[in-house]
């Protein structure tokens, strides 16, 4: 059994590198656009999207073959090639280099795993199954999906404010505490949302949306 340490890393400003980007390569950059991180895929071919990604300014595209100086200052690799020869090749060199490395649907040569993940908001919920169930994964993340619906982007939101009016009070720290967690409870969420969703169909019925 693979023994993962589960955590959400910032990868804003830090070098990331994706080499393929053909059907496989393009879900993978894609994730990591929501990241800011500095992004330079590598490929001799590319979808359009990820044409479109380059032509708009968001990654760095070259259209040419892998070279080993490409792992040069990269923080972490992402490789979606359909050569088996060249995945090991790239993840070998990016061990050497201590670069953190996913060779998409290989396990084995994986560094990290992207997980199946539900956002709604700052609220982020990761599955993963170490690469041994992406579909296991997938499907407890939409059963995850129907849980947690889109009212909690709004009702963590306001937790976040409320949570510093808290802590910037004159309260006691027991009572800090105790306030952070009822509100944070299950019937405090369905409340909120509750109310949320109200309020939206109070909108959208006026015809305030267009």
């Amino acid at each position: 059994m693979t023994s993962l340490f589960p955590m959400f890393m910032k990868l804003n400003d830090r070098a990331a590198l994706v080499v393929g980007a053909g059907k496989v390569g393009e879900p993978k950059i894609a994730g990591l656009l929501e990241t800011d991180a500095r992004i330079r895929v590598v490929a001799i071919e590319a979808t359009a999207a990820v044409r479109e990604w380059a032509q708009e300014g968001k990654i760095q595209l070259e259209l040419r073959p892998y070279r080993s100086s490409d792992l040069e200052d990269v923080f972490l690799a992402v490789v979606a090639t359909s050569s088996r020869t060249l995945n090991e090749r790239i993840y070998g060199e990016a061990q050497v280099r201590r670069v953190l490395c996913n060779v998409v649907d290989v396990p084995d040569l994986c560094d990290f795993f992207y997980p199946s993940v539900v956002r709604r908001g700052d609220l982020q919920i990761a599955v993963s199954t170490a690469g041994q169930s992406p579909s296991l994964a997938q499907k407890i993340r939409e059963q995850l999906e129907k849980q947690f619906g889109p009212g909690y982007d709004a009702w963590v939101s306001e937790l976040g404010e409320t949570r510093k009016l808290i802590l910037a009070s004159d309260l006691e720290r027991e009572q800090k505490l105790e306030l952070l967690h009822s509100l944070a409870s299950r019937e405090a969420a369905e409340a909120a949302i509750s109310e949320h969703r109200e309020k939206t169909s109070e909108v959208v019925g006026s015809g305030e949306i267009a």
